[in-house]
């Protein structure tokens, strides 16, 4: 079952403005992702469904993240049917993202309360999602479209919340952007999830990188 509900997820994302997400087969790997992050600030990540055997892993990173990391907020990724985001929020995600905008994903999490977010990519897919009962649109990918794309859609719709994902970069200039055009909070992978010369996760970057775009996020807002 989900802890925190679609309302407390939502709150969340919009305190903090970032939801790194990742995928990793190793769950020590995981951990270790999930501590970096944790310690840089971040209390949301999207675990990205996109191996063999994602399940399990969840699910261990899930237990791991609910006795060791009070306050962070586990969901999951790259879901694009309602049996897997059943499954999923049984084993406590509490959040769904996928990255096409499916009527079967939103009845199952809202009849347990859960947040989902949908991949949209024009504003009658966001007006859909919405009538659905979508409180955060996720924007992919977000590169192809831009900041100048969310200013568009805020203007008849300054009530829709909209998280980008991918193609946001956790630098200044990147942020200012999406954070100036309206998004709600941004999605952040492998450009934050970033791995040494010899590809290796560098943790210490990962934290410090973590850190350093809330910060930049929080002053944006100011």
């Amino acid at each position: 079952m989900s802890k925190y509900s679609r309302i407390e997820v939502v709150n969340v994302m919009s305190r903090t403005g970032l939801v790194p997400l990742f995928y990793d087969s190793d769950i020590e790997h995981c951990k270790s992702i999930l501590n970096a992050l944790y310690k840089g600030g971040a209390r949301l990540l999207e675990f990205t469904a996109r191996g063999d055997f994602a399940e399990d892993i969840f699910a261990k990173l899930n237990t791991y993240a609910l006795a060791k990391l009070p306050g962070m907020i586990l969901g999951v990724g790259s879901v694009t049917d309602a049996a897997s985001a059943s499954r999923y929020m049984a084993l406590g995600a509490n959040f769904i993202v996928t990255p096409v905008l499916r009527e079967d994903i939103a009845i199952v999490c809202n009849r347990r309360k859960v947040l989902w977010s949908p991949g949209c990519g024009s504003l009658s897919e966001i007006a859909k999602a919405e009538e659905l009962g979508c409180e955060v649109v996720k924007l992919f990918p977000g590169g192809i479209y831009g900041p100048d794309f969310v200013k568009a859609i805020k203007a008849p719709q300054p009530w829709t919340s909209i998280m980008p994902t991918g193609g946001v970069s956790p630098t200044k200039e990147n942020l200012s952007q999406w954070f100036d055009a309206g998004v709600t909070c941004v999605g952040i992978g492998s450009k934050l999830i970033k791995k040494d010369a010899n590809g290796n996760y560098d943790i210490e970057s990962i934290e410090t990188t973590t850190r350093d775009a809330l910060q930049i996020i929080e002053a944006i807002r100011k």
